[in-house]
């Protein structure tokens, strides 16, 4: 950032796509750059090195996991003093414009992924596929992908009816198909619900040699910022580039979920839909142990007085 060490203090919030560029490029100074690609893209450059995260944000989002409304990628800079490459989009655009590919095409021809020691991309959903399908331009990265598509090409993932404003854009030419464009990449992880069965589909197209699918029961749509709030999603990022990061110690990382309360009431909500007295039961209680609350509370003595009416075993109360 500019000299001044509060730099990273100046809130952005509520402005919007050309007057936030305009102030990050204030913010930015000589550490860096901003530069506009075309209309609904820009590349936001921080340089501090040897490490270099490359994240897909788009503007929207950014509000969600920082009050400031800077991007995910800042907060690896102030903590580990990381190399930051921001490609930011107004709206959901997968990315796919010319300007972009012609972007990462001058990085290519200039060497500059060849002038840090470790690469990460980074990106969910929309920007999860972009960070599959442009790390390619960087032979030998990692890559990081929250629930990514694979492609939204109707040829393959016509089953996905999400994203129907998307069919006329072509997934078809340069930087296309998100999984073929790993096969450079070290190491890619791939991380999603599988209670969301459309993503789930996305995810298996991903099957490669280089990619680990790792799958977080319950956690939702919005994958980026649950994991943003247990606390693990900067953490994964730092273990990718350390070559720490493998299934057991996602399996590790994920445990943080025990103390998630949007998690523990998704997993109440399926015990109720369910109708799983017994379970409903065990599952209200522990959690309350730890995080007393209405919701649980509630379903418990439901659970126990539907049981009792009904004649059905049920585990010890422990809790009134």
């Amino acid at each position: 950032m500019q000299d001044s060490p509060n730099a990273f203090d100046t809130a952005l919030t509520g402005l919007e796509w050309s007057p936030w560029l305009e102030a990050a490029e204030d913010m930015v100074g000589e550490d860096g750059y901003v530069e506009r690609l075309g209309q609904r893209h820009a590349a936001i450059f921080l340089e501090q090195k040897p490490t270099l995260l490359v994240s897909f944000e788009s503007r929207q989002s950014l509000a969600g996991l920082s009050r400031s409304e800077h991007p995910m990628g800042w907060s690896m800079v102030r903590a580990l003093g990381w190399s930051h490459l921001c490609l930011l989009s107004d709206g959901e655009t997968w990315f796919r414009d010319r300007t972009v590919y012609g972007y990462f095409d001058r990085l290519v021809d200039d060497g500059f992924f060849d002038e840090f020691e470790t690469v990460i991309f980074y990106g969910e959903g929309a920007c999860g596929y972009a960070a599959a399908a442009f790390s390619v331009a960087a032979p030998g990265a990692k890559v990081v992908a929250l629930r990514p598509q694979a492609t939204l090409d109707p040829r393959i993932s016509e089953w996905d009816d999400r994203y129907a404003e998307m069919r006329r854009v072509a997934f078809d030419d340069r930087y296309g198909y998100a999984p073929d464009m790993l096969d450079a990449a070290e190491q890619a992880f791939v991380i999603y619900d599988p209670e969301i069965a459309l993503d789930a589909m996305h995810a298996a197209l991903f099957t490669r040699a280089n990619v680990t699918q790792f799958r977080v029961r319950f956690l939702g749509s919005n994958l980026e910022q649950a994991l943003w709030e247990m606390d693990v999603l900067l953490r994964i990022l730092a273990q990718a580039s350390s070559g720490k990061l493998n299934r057991l110690s996602l399996a590790r990382l994920f445990r943080a979920r025990r103390g998630y309360l949007p998690y523990l009431k998704r997993v109440l909500a399926r015990l109720e839909r369910e109708n799983r007295l017994y379970l409903i039961a065990l599952w209200s209680q522990a959690v309350m142990r730890e995080i007393p609350g209405p919701r649980f509370r509630r379903a418990m003595r439901n659970a126990f007085a539907a049981a009792e009416t009904r004649g059905l075993p049920m585990p010890p109360r422990e809790i009134d």
